[in-house]
């Protein structure tokens, strides 16, 4: 499984979070602690936000510890919201494309988690797509199809509710395939004005995810960035945390086929 980092609030060097912090996400790519896998070495991404409606992207597939250029950018990339991802393949090639996060137009998406037995039915997820976002299809991965089949880039999409569409129809899938192995989702969204932080499987075993709200601004992390907890909330499992510039950032319901409107169960004070 992989590591990320989501922040959302006033710009800050991106090296304050990827390199700085004592379990940084660099840090975690060598020796993540709470996931199955603790080194994540297939490749890693960073996704800012900046004067431009679309996010700037760079991935590659070294090791994010061992690449230099990764902390030349960290050090000199201020934003008010980026991404950062380690991945550790769950089966398909390591290769840029391939790596998180994904953008299409002033989407960005990055993922922990897999979609059980994906091999099996990926000509149906990727018949989600549609015709337009299809087109920025440029890896293999299963992330990066539910990313493009659920892109809310039509007027008035909701965003929560159209992961919501793509995972209840992939479950579909999975349970007319006789897949028995689990769908796990723990990922990020950003339209680079919004943040969306999901945390959701079809078993019990949610990947983990936490965030920590402070004055300057709100992170959502795969794991905490320090040894000790303190400080840092976990997001339970089946909910998804959603952040808006100028108002109290949610924690709230995300169940596969919810439907749109229902209410915050939980509230943190805005960033």
């Amino acid at each position: 499984m992989c590591r990320w980092i989501a922040y959302s609030g006033k710009p800050i060097a991106l090296e304050k979070l990827v390199i700085e912090p004592e379990h940084s996400l660099v840090a975690q790519s060598q020796h993540a602690l709470r996931c199955k896998s603790g080194t994540n070495g297939d490749g890693f991404g960073i996704g800012w936000y900046g004067d431009h409606e679309t996010p700037g992207i760079y991935r590659d597939v070294l090791p994010a510890w061992s690449d230099e250029n990764l902390k030349a950018l960290c050090r000199h990339i201020v934003s008010a919201q980026f991404f950062a991802h380690v991945r550790a393949s769950t089966g398909t090639a390591t290769t840029r494309a391939n790596c998180h996060p994904f953008a299409l137009g002033k989407w960005m998406f990055m993922h922990n988690g897999q979609i059980g037995g994906y091999d099996r039915i990926r000509r149906q997820v990727e018949a989600l797509i549609s015709d337009e976002a299809y087109g920025g299809r440029r890896g293999t991965t299963d992330s990066e199809a539910i990313f493009l089949a659920a892109a809310p880039d039509r007027a008035g999409a909701d965003p929560v509710g159209e992961v919501a569409r793509v995972l209840s129809a992939v479950c579909g899938m999975m349970r007319d395939a006789g897949i028995t192995e689990p769908l796990r989702f723990t990922a990020a969204l950003s339209d680079g004005k919004t943040l969306y932080a999901f945390r959701w499987s079809s078993d019990a075993m949610a990947p983990s995810l936490y965030f920590m709200q402070g004055p300057d601004g709100i992170m959502v992390v795969s794991e905490p960035l320090d040894e000790h907890s303190s400080g840092w909330t976990e997001v339970p499992a089946g909910h998804v945390v959603v952040a808006r510039a100028g108002c109290p950032a949610l924690c709230m319901p995300f169940n596969v086929g919810m439907m749109p409107g229902k209410k915050p169960v939980k509230a943190v004070s805005a960033a």
